[in-house]
């Protein structure tokens, strides 16, 4: 019997392709402060941690240093310009989307990435009228891994944690989704380091392709 009935999406890394335009600020914060750039392969994995892993791995500092709020706050201006240029819907995500609205299962969005960035983003893309929630990483006191922006998100979509289901591509979207108590996949297309073995975070289900979503929601 399935038993969800409402599907909540990690954004960077599930949803969305960003990690061009997110490289293109990084580097441009490199190259300002003399180090060379990164490779893409270097990045990707650090897009789902959100900006402050990030700036802390790209400049090698970590939050103590005096200069890392500015720097931060100088990365996000950066992306802030260039947040659309390239980033797209992974490749079946909008057939996904629609099968969800087709069959009336509400679904939202539950990332860290800044509320300022996921609006302007989504608004760049005609979608923000879309979700029938978005939380962000700074929508409430605390964000994922902590399981409260999840909560949140289920009851604004007026359903229970063990009746959602969560997709994201990070370890603590999983961390996430079993403490809030809902059911996880993992985005293994999405931005998951090459050292990173997914299988040990242990979520109720794995995917390939955005389009296995459809496939696991009559699982559960």
């Amino acid at each position: 019997m399935n038993t969800i009935r409402a599907v909540l999406f990690d954004l960077d890394g599930t949803l969305l392709d960003t990690v061009p335009d997110l490289v293109y600020a990084l580097n441009r914060l490199r190259t300002e402060n003399n180090l060379p750039e990164m490779p893409l392969a270097e990045i990707k994995p650090i897009v789902s941690l959100g900006s402050r892993a990030m700036v802390k791995q790209a400049l090698g500092i970590n939050e103590t240093d005096s200069r890392f709020n500015t720097l931060r706050e100088h990365f996000l201006a950066l992306y802030d310009n260039h947040l659309a240029d390239s980033t797209r819907f992974f490749p079946d995500i909008e057939k996904v989307l629609e099968h969800l609205d087709e069959n009336g299962l509400p679904w939202g969005i539950v990332t860290n990435k800044m509320t300022r960035h996921t609006l302007a983003l989504l608004k760049a893309l005609r979608f923000d009228h879309r979700p029938g929630c978005i939380i962000c990483g700074d929508s409430l006191p605390t964000y994922k891994p902590d399981p409260e922006p999840i909560r949140y998100a289920c009851e604004l979509l007026k359903q229970t944690p063990d009746h959602c289901l969560y997709v994201g591509d990070a370890a603590t979207d999983v961390m996430a989704s079993k403490a809030a108590g809902a059911r996880s996949l993992v985005a293994l297309y999405g931005y998951i380091h090459a050292h990173e073995d997914p299988f040990s975070w242990h979520a109720d289900g794995y995917i390939q392709n955005p389009m296995e979503i459809i496939d696991w929601l009559s699982k559960f």
